[in-house]
């Protein structure tokens, strides 16, 4: 499959010249560049789209950068993870998630773009691997079951042996990750729909988040609660893991769409396709050439304190896919 090698934070080298024509084949400079996507908003929660390079400052590991390489990407492929939960607390969401999702991917979802789906629950599971086809996309949504258990052996791609399991958020955006996203280029985005609590991984959170980043994704959360599931006999208990989604969101670019009686599913998806096609692309020359798996923070500023960056804290410096 032909797509424009552009990976936010591979330091070997992947960058279109700005401002020319896409091609079909990678262009490869020879070079090391460190890439990075990012979106800006002002305080009321508006996208801006109309900044230059010199509105923005770099700094990467404390130490600002010359940004070498700037534009405003639209159209850019993307590779896009849905992850949806459907553990018991999400039990009555699902039908209304799907509905979402398919919406979301017949309108998103452009020439050169794929996506894959994963649910996960008790276990984590790939219910459509990396495609293009929205009717694969269609029937791999329609699989989407309850999958609730809080013991057990086995089960999905994610081993969840000798522990508890409910749901295995982490494992799954690890898997999402490491399995499916390391070796793809472009932009690589995880959408995760899930009320943010996890039990039972395998893996922390941190590892998760580092499993992300080292694949050059960003991972936007849509926090969804089902506040009937839980409230019971007048009491009030669980969905309270909008932190970990924050998280994970802010660690690698994202950010947190809420869902609540003024903000429905479908208009959380909406406000995502329009952030994912309303970025920036930085490049810069990292602060050191050597591809040994090192963790380098960065962090962007803007000459407007009015207005927040949403951009990756850091990247791994690994060595090239083989």
């Amino acid at each position: 499959m032909n797509r424009f090698l552009f990976a936010a934070g591979a330091v070997s080298a992947a960058v279109a010249l700005v401002g020319q024509d896409i091609s079909d084949q990678p262009i490869k400079v020879d070079v090391n560049i460190v890439n990075m996507f990012c979106a800006v908003r002002d305080k009321k929660g508006a996208l801006i789209s109309n900044l230059s390079k010199d509105d923005f400052q770099l700094f990467e590991d404390g130490k600002q950068q010359q940004i070498k390489y700037f534009t405003r990407e639209t159209d850019l492929p993307l590779t896009i993870g849905l992850l949806v939960d459907v553990s018991g607390s999400q039990v009555n969401l699902i039908d209304i998630e799907r509905r979402a999702a398919t919406a979301f991917f017949q309108q998103v979802l452009k020439k050169k773009d794929v996506a894959f789906l994963i649910s996960f629950g008790a276990d984590s599971e790939l219910l459509q691997d990396i495609t293009g086809s929205p009717k694969l996309l269609q029937e791999g949504l329609d699989r989407l079951r309850l999958n609730a258990g809080t013991s057990g052996f086995g089960g999905g791609p994610v081993p969840t042996a000798n522990k508890p399991r409910g749901t295995v958020m982490y494992d799954a955006v690890y898997l999402a990750a490491n399995d499916r996203l390391a070796r793809e280029v472009g932009r690589k985005v995880i959408v995760l729909i899930t009320d943010g609590e996890d039990q039972g991984s395998s893996y922390s959170i941190k590892q998760a988040i580092e499993q992300a980043q080292k694949a050059d994704a960003v991972i936007y959360s849509i926090y969804y609660v089902d506040p009937y599931f839980y409230s019971r006999g007048g009491l009030s208990f669980g969905g309270g893991g909008e932190g970990y989604l924050k998280r994970m969101s802010e660690e690698s670019g994202g950010r947190v769409f809420r869902v609540d009686r003024g903000h429905t599913l479908s208009d959380a998806f909406t406000q995502l396709q329009q952030e994912m096609r309303s970025q920036y692309a930085i490049g810069w020359t990292p602060v050191s050439d050597r591809k040994d798996g090192s963790y380098h923070t960065t962090e962007l500023k803007l000459a407007d304190k009015n207005l927040k960056v949403h951009a990756r804290k850091g990247y791994y410096a690994m060595p090239p896919q083989q």
